[in-house]
């Protein structure tokens, strides 16, 4: 390995790590994201909590979190197979944060912020595919599998089997895995639907 790919790696999974999910809470004087709703550190549980800011501003930070490594990668000159590296290794860290006792999100907004980094066109495409999803289906959390799927996939048939395909297809095994129980919600027709009145 080269000096470069460890370095790179090292960075995205120490920036990926930065849960904001935690850090906007504590900042806005709200409880810990992880102590209420679905117990997620994401921008939808910290929804949870009523301030539309704080959730906001955590799916900013987290898509940029993803979006970061691979840009800074690019800049310098480190080629794709480097900057893939670096935006996995985010995504990693966003799902086993070092510094909040590895528990982390499931990824989603850090996926979207690689793929946009990676390839804004892809990106494009795939929030294409996530918006159609959720139009038909109302399943946030289908659309975002589905979406993440769809990621490597439209990479391989558009542009190749560059090194972009291998981690975006790891990305998108461990965001399904990750949302395995929305998974078994959804095959017991018990999922919550965006936009749904709890009773």
């Amino acid at each position: 390995m080269t000096e470069e790919f460890l370095i790179a790696v090292a960075a995205g999974y120490l920036l990926g790590s930065l849960s904001f999910a935690v850090i906007m809470s504590r900042l806005m004087g709200l409880a810990d994201p992880r102590s209420y709703g679905s117990g997620n550190p994401g921008a939808t549980n910290v929804l949870r909590s009523g301030n539309k800011q704080a959730a906001l501003l955590t799916l900013a930070f987290d898509a940029l979190k993803g979006y970061v490594p691979v840009l800074a990668c690019a800049w310098l000159g480190y080629g794709e197979a480097v900057a893939a590296a670096a935006g996995l290794a985010a995504f990693v860290g966003h799902l086993w944060p070092l510094f909040f006792r590895f528990q982390g999100g499931k990824g989603v907004a850090t996926a979207a912020g690689v793929v946009f980094g990676l390839n804004p066109l892809l990106g494009l495409a795939v929030l294409a595919s996530f918006a159609l999803v959720v139009g038909f289906t109302r399943y946030v959390s289908l659309a975002s599998m589905v979406a993440a799927v769809f990621a490597a996939f439209y990479q391989a048939l558009i542009w190749g089997l560059s090194p972009a395909v291998w981690a975006l297809l790891v990305m998108a095994a461990l965001l399904v895995w990750r949302h395995k129980a929305n998974i078994e919600r959804l095959l017991a027709g018990t999922e919550s639907k965006l936009g749904a009145k709890k009773s």
